[in-house]
């Protein structure tokens, strides 16, 4: 390696990987999965020795394991039970899995195969680990942290000062962070807001595992579009229209009234909301919003809350969708008084310099040897391999959809 190492910990993820892999473990141990990296910006190249850096970045983290320390943490997390805490002291990441060659038109082709268990894992560490190396193998990483400190500065003294108002929000960032200096500069920073007057906006904690661990915050995450991809579409005999359902009860199963903030456009918000109904909406503590307008989104969330005699107001909405606290303040004014609201903030508070940021995912492509997809209340953000295996699942969506409309 020419950099520093990157991921040093496996407690360097997102905390809902963890809480997905608990479940994948007791229930879906056998499902194997695909997934696919894919770069969303044009006219980006990875070069060879970015190439050869992310693959020696890769292997030094497949050598981590758990360590006790890390693990009791864990067992110290309310929903986390010992069967899963004494499998991870068991388990490794292997390099095996990985595939990663140049054959993109980006320069960078990524794909692991392997069990939903393991390769789940990978994501966020591996998404990690391009960004950093990019970010100081592209730029001069020296100018890119002056301005990202910058501009940290600067939100922080316009929430203490409130001029934003966002409620209560969280830092999601780590997998499009600049770097690991950078998002632990941010989480450390954001910290302390809560000690300044007059500041009205609330900093809960980080997704990141291992820095809610370091800062003694809280942990934040409860599920990702795989869980619904996989537990919905996975079992070739299900109707994939049905997603939701099949997901949202083996959460319930896994979980009962714990950890419950539920994902809602893996196959369009309409359709979860057919789901939805009055067991699981008391059940799960509130739901997220990933994609689609964030206004339109919320009120039908309320609606569909009153329409089964829920008040609103017991419920959170968690924003998490390409948010700054401009845009933040706004959705916060606009629903305040008629629920809880909260927000997940990732590249804004992780990546935000002088240069853009990049657009990079890893998606659950293949599930148990069958195209899995996504469909979400935004255009372009799946990134299914098949196109007919999307127009069958959008098929199958309206002939739900249709058909419930017609009683």
């Amino acid at each position: 390696m020419k950099l520093p190492q990157i991921i040093n910990s496996l407690l360097e993820t997102d905390l809902y990987k963890f809480s997905m892999g608990q479940a994948i473990y007791h229930q879906f141990p056998g499902y194997k999965t695909t997934w696919t990296f894919k770069c969303r910006n044009k006219d980006l190249k990875f070069t060879a020795e970015m190439l050869e850096e992310i693959r020696e970045q890769i292997k030094a983290y497949c050598k981590l394991t758990f360590t006790e320390e890390e693990l009791e943490y864990l067992d110290n997390i309310t929903w986390f039970k010992g069967s899963y805490v004494d499998f991870l002291r068991l388990w490794r990441p292997r390099y095996e899995d990985f595939e990663i060659t140049d054959d993109a038109e980006c320069g960078l082709s990524i794909e692991t195969t392997g069990t939903w268990l393991n390769t789940s894992l990978y994501e966020i560490p591996t998404l990690a680990i391009v960004n950093e190396v990019y970010f100081r193998m592209a730029y001069d990483y020296d100018e890119l942290m002056e301005s990202f400190k910058e501009r940290l500065d600067a939100k922080f003294e316009n929430l203490k000062q409130g001029k934003w108002c966002v409620g209560t929000f969280s830092e999601f960032g780590l997998r499009r962070r600049l770097s690991a200096e950078a998002q632990e500069l941010a989480v450390k920073k954001f910290s302390r807001l809560n000690d300044t007057a007059p500041c009205t906006s609330k900093f809960i904690g980080t997704s990141n595992v291992y820095l809610a661990k370091k800062f003694n915050i809280l942990p934040v995450g409860t599920m990702a579009h795989e869980w619904i991809m996989c537990v919905g579409q996975g079992n070739h005999k299900h109707n994939p229209a049905y997603s939701n359902w099949y997901a949202l009860e083996a959460w319930v199963k896994e979980y009962g009234v714990l950890n419950g903030t539920a994902l809602t456009d893996a196959i369009t918000t309409d359709c979860f909301l057919k789901d939805f109904k009055l067991t699981y909406a008391t059940l799960f503590s509130g739901v997220r919003h990933d994609s689609g307008d964030p206004i339109e989104w919320g009120e039908k969330m309320i609606a569909h809350y009153e329409s089964l005699g829920l008040d609103p107001k017991t419920k959170t909405l968690l924003f998490s969708d390409s948010l700054n606290f401009e845009k933040a303040t706004d959705i916060y004014n606009h629903f305040k008084d008629r629920t809880k609201v909260a927000f997940g903030i990732g590249t804004y508070l992780a990546n935000d310099t002088s240069v853009p940021p990049l657009n990079i995912v890893m998606k659950t492509t293949k599930c148990n040897g069958q195209d899995v997809a996504k469909i979400s209340d935004s255009p372009g953000k799946g990134v299914c391999k098949n196109p007919d295996y999307v127009e069958y699942l959008q098929r199958c969506i309206n002939w739900r959809m249709e058909w419930t409309e017609k009683g």
